[in-house]
């Protein structure tokens, strides 16, 4: 434990996740401060492209394709320690390791995303795991195949695709997965046998109402059944029946099913929840939703989707969070006032599915106000350009840009397309 002290004891930034904005922001800092400033802490050894995960569903790419190991990820002149964060210490410039060991540092910066809650529904988990049970969610990347073999083999009957009541990574990805499996059902030739329910937990299918019309025009074309403000409160395996709160009246809902994807709730980190000088109320880190520097400590900053802002959780937040959080730290380091502000950016690649004619995407960017689209077309139609961005530009963007710090968001590319949007008008 001493050694790792001394070793770790002139730590002038700390970071704390090496997922994508973890490893975004290590990579950023480190081509800024001299070598050997930089310690990212995290004990995963595979890295995913989670974006991925719903075209594995789709059968349109392979979990092996949207994973790598993260020892070929972490930056040059990056500190990595290969240990979990057992407690933090925000007061003392410290974190407790999960082996005993103590770090101090000079900065911090939170990126420790966000934790799938399965245990959240009663009967969730056990129906999951459960190879021979038609229960899944994408949100894990081995179930992501699980749900690409169900889709592929059950012949007809109810499925049941939900959204939950929490906050939730990717919030369009529960009703991709709908999409994608209208597309294999049809693909199949076992469409008219199948009943499609979308159960959500928001007042209409989508929080921007430019998209969400668009998106009420494929549900409609495509015989999807809607169901506002009902969350999924337990799952019967066993006897394929899913119960529904319904939000309005707190009554509950039977429905049986024959196929289940689960949207599943998420929280913050178990550390992180048992740190409330750090978090809000429900255990998110506490930022302003500008600046992304904490609101309790000056010296530490976050990222992704373990903060409160009020953003969608998204890689695509991130990217332009990562462009926040550099300048903002660098000038904190240098004792300037801070030259940045996140504009609260973020996107949703809608896939509607990923066969012949199917394979498009409603391409949703937007911010607090509504719609910041980047391309000189109505992104809100469905489109196989749109399509084609999501699985095959995006995937490289991730790892060849994101995750390397390079990608800050395309608020400048929207900046140099806006005369065509003009004359488009």
């Amino acid at each position: 434990m001493r050694s790792s002290r001394r070793l770790l004891a002139n730590c002038r930034l700390l970071v704390v996740g090496g997922g994508s904005s973890g490893l975004g922001i290590a990579s950023k800092m480190a081509r800024r401060l001299p070598k050997g400033s930089v310690t990212l802490i995290d004990s995963i050894q595979t890295h995913y492209y989670q974006p991925g995960f719903t075209l594995v569903s789709a059968g349109a790419m392979t979990l092996e394709q949207n994973r790598r190991k993260q020892k070929d990820l972490i930056p040059t002149g990056v500190k990595w320690l290969e240990q979990r964060v057992k407690a933090f210490q925000p007061q003392a410039n410290a974190v407790t390791t999960e082996d005993g060991s103590t770090i101090e540092y000079d900065y911090m910066v939170l990126c420790t995303g966000m934790e799938i809650r399965l245990d959240m529904v009663e009967g969730l988990a056990e129906s999951v795991k459960d190879e021979s049970c038609p229960v899944s969610t994408i949100y894990l990347p081995h179930f992501a195949e699980k749900t690409n073999r169900l889709l592929n083999t059950i012949e007809k009957g109810n499925f049941l695709f939900t959204f939950p009541s929490t906050p939730i990574k990717c919030a369009g990805a529960p009703q991709k997965v709908c999409y994608i499996a209208d597309d294999i059902l049809r693909t199949r030739g076992v469409r008219s046998a199948c009943s499609l329910h979308y159960y959500t937990t928001l007042p209409r299918i989508f929080g921007v109402e430019k998209y969400a019309n668009a998106l009420m025009k494929v549900v409609k074309e495509r015989d999807i059944n809607l169901h506002t403000r009902h969350a999924l409160k337990k799952v019967d395996g066993k006897n394929r029946i899913a119960t529904f709160e319904n939000l309005d009246n707190s009554s509950t809902v039977e429905a049986e099913f024959d196929f289940l994807h689960a949207g599943p709730p998420c929280s913050p980190v178990s550390v992180l929840r048992n740190t409330p000088s750090l978090t809000d109320a429900n255990g998110w880190v506490d930022v302003s939703c500008q600046t992304l520097q904490s609101t309790k400590f000056s010296n530490v900053f976050a990222l992704g989707d373990c903060t409160n802002t009020p953003n969608a959780k998204t890689a695509a937040a991130i990217s332009s969070q990562l462009k926040t959080v550099e300048k903002n730290l660098s000038d904190a380091i240098d004792g300037k006032p801070f030259s940045s502000q996140y504009d609260g950016y973020a996107s949703c690649p809608l896939v509607l599915g990923a066969s012949g004619k199917r394979a498009q995407v409603i391409l949703a960017e937007f911010g607090p106000n509504g719609p910041m689209e980047s391309f000189p077309f109505n992104q809100s139609k469905p489109s196989y350009f749109s399509f084609w961005l999501k699985r095959y530009f995006m995937p490289f963007l991730y790892w060849h840009g994101l995750i390397k710090g390079y990608w800050n968001g395309p608020s400048l590319f929207r900046r140099i397309v806006a005369p065509l949007k003009k004359n488009q008008k």
